[in-house]
């Protein structure tokens, strides 16, 4: 065995058990490795942050500028944005120790598609990202500031902008997520199809809820948000019907011996 391989955790198989202390061990060594994974993805935004701070900049409206108010707030805020551009960089990487940590729950087959969900997660948080960015972001900060402009001399501080801006991308990204969370509960059999039609309602408020948490806090950013939100949503629980149908045939196919058995 190659001495790399010592370090990566070792991935438990379908059923076996393991102590606390061992759960504990491996969880300790996936934190790790996202930690890892964390600081060239850093470096790189680093390197490239005066294009980030740039590009963050194009929804502020044209007639505001940022201002700084300390002798260090501009590389504070450069180191920022770079920290949390590096977490979305990383998003595929810690998406996949999420789900080696989790693999022994579910059945082996369920591994052929593993990858498939790192992707698809993946292309959901670049949707995330794009949709604040282009539809929810112009629209949430031509509204706060321009509000009561008529009362107040309103000068917008560049760390508060650029961290609030990128906190409601991270956010929006994760956000479209939700649809790989329910299915992996599903999977999981946690939640099923039924029990998610017959919650809607109740699923409504949490997303409202949860949109109301994202730093966009305006009416007009808040009705964007919900509205992708529910039709995801409503995504997962058809999603999750097809999953459901396959589990007679997977599960049949699980309790075949071995071709060497027969």
């Amino acid at each position: 065995m190659p001495k790399w391989r010592r370090w990566l955790p070792r991935r438990l198989t379908h059923g076996e058990e393991a102590t606390l202390v061992e759960h504990l061990d491996e969880l300790r060594t996936r934190l790790i490795i996202c930690l890892l994974a964390i600081v060239p993805a850093f470096a790189l935004a680093f390197a490239f942050h005066e294009n980030i701070v740039e590009w963050l900049t194009v929804p502020l409206p044209d007639d505001r500028n940022l201002v700084t108010f300390g002798v260090t707030e501009p590389f504070t805020t450069s180191v920022k944005v770079s920290l949390i551009a590096a977490l979305g960089l990383v998003l595929p990487v810690i998406l996949w120790q999420i789900w080696a940590f989790f693999a022994p729950a579910v059945s082996p087959n369920f591994e052929r598609v593993a990858l498939l969900f790192v992707v698809l997660a993946t292309s959901l948080f670049a949707m995330g990202v794009v949709f604040i960015y282009y539809i929810v972001l112009p629209r949430a900060l031509d509204f706060l500031t321009s509000y009561d402009e008529d009362l107040y001399d309103i000068q917008i501080r560049a760390s508060y902008y650029y961290t609030f801006v990128a906190m409601t991308l991270l956010g929006g990204g994760l956000a479209f997520l939700m649809p790989i969370f329910v299915l992996a509960l599903v999977k999981l059999r946690i939640l099923t199809s039924t029990r998610l039609r017959q919650n809607r309602k109740i699923a409504y408020v949490i997303l409202l809820v949860f949109a109301a948490l994202l730093p966009t806090v305006d009416p007009v950013s808040l009705a964007l948000e919900i509205v992708p939100l529910v039709l995801l949503f409503e995504a997962s629980i058809w999603a999750s019907v097809l999953m459901e149908r396959r589990w007679p045939a997977e599960t049949w196919e699980e309790e075949l011996p071995e071709p060497e058995a027969w």
